[in-house]
């Protein structure tokens, strides 16, 4: 019998979890598992060196460093290539693909960003320096030493690095320029775990919006091509205030009309009926602009990724 293969996905604990329980940072990590899940996980499958024993009720501190031994099926097949647009040594933004992880996940070990640059650049230490979905496509801005990274993400956090996307929304906005201001949390109101929603109590958001085109698709629907400015960076937040505007995105599987979509797409269950609904097999957000501060110099750095070719393929077949 051929052993199964087993993964060790890492963590290190991040400044902001100072003092959480260990099984609560986990839960916000690793969003869709259960409590029951999580507590399994530490008690059977963590790896660590810390002198002590570490249970659900430990208190993480910043630098803790732990893995997960997952067994795992094979992974999905994913886009492995990228496009460099911009390399100066301390400096790499890429254009990620579509279907592209870029960290490792429940789903996904070698088959990510981070692992194909680190077999691409073995002598850097490339590290990306803000998220980006795995259905988005577009600019990913990543260190190339532990300290620009760090410098990178500084920028990310104080607010310096200006972000534009491109969307594809289902239904035509009444006015060319909005801004969405919505505060945005997890709760307990959706069966995805990882879906956010506008609430009072949330944290602060705001995205601007600014409508490029409209058009209609082959059966009628409005569609349209928006400019996205996302003021703050909260998980999806795109996603989420595209949903809360009446405009979500297409080929949105979460924030999309039927959240039930995305429960049959993680269990590979996707009918014909979902796939026309959803019209593309993934989100269509791309990252656009970026313009953000030079690690080393502090210059201004702008750079620009077009639309892929399969959200170019769907909106050229709208008129």
């Amino acid at each position: 019998m051929v052993p199964p293969v087993q993964v060790r996905v890492r963590f290190e604990v991040e400044p902001n979890y100072r003092g959480w329980r260990l099984d609560a940072y986990l839960a916000q990590k690793i969003r869709r598992l259960t409590p029951e899940k999580v507590a399994f996980l530490i008690a059977h499958r963590l790896e660590h060196e810390e002198p002590e024993p570490l249970t659900a009720e430990s208190l993480v501190r910043p630098g803790l460093r732990f893995a997960l031994v997952r067994e795992v099926e094979p992974e999905p097949e994913t886009p492995l290539d990228f496009g460099v647009v911009h390399d100066d040594g301390a400096l790499l933004v890429v254009d990620k693909p579509a279907g592209l992880p870029v960290h490792p996940t429940a789903r996904y070990h070698a088959h990510t960003f981070t692992a194909v640059a680190k077999a691409r650049y073995p002598d850097r230490k490339v590290d990306p320096a803000h998220r980006l979905d795995r259905e988005t496509s577009g600019l990913l801005a990543c260190g190339t030493a532990p300290e620009h990274t760090s410098r990178l993400k500084a920028a990310f956090a104080a607010g310096r690095v200006e972000k534009r996307y491109l969307a594809l929304c289902e239904g035509w906005p009444e006015r060319d320029r909005f801004e969405v201001e919505a505060p945005l949390a997890l709760t307990q109101a959706s069966l995805v775990r990882v879906r956010m929603h506008v609430a009072v109590a949330g944290a602060a958001s705001a995205t601007g919006f600014e409508v490029l085109e409209r058009r209609t698709a082959p059966d009628g629907a409005r569609i349209a091509l928006v400019a996205c400015s996302p003021r703050t960076g909260r998980q999806h937040q795109i996603r989420a205030h595209l949903h809360h505007a009446g405009l979500p995105l297409v080929g949105d599987k979460i924030y999309g009309h039927d959240e039930a979509i995305f429960d049959r797409f993680t269990r590979r269950e996707l009918t014909d009926a979902d796939l026309a609904r959803l019209r593309l097999p993934r989100q269509a957000l791309h990252a656009w602009r970026l313009a953000l501060p030079h690690p080393v110099t502090g210059a201004r750095v702008e750079l620009e990724a077009p639309l892929p070719a399969d959200l170019r393929v769907f909106w050229d077949g709208c008129r």
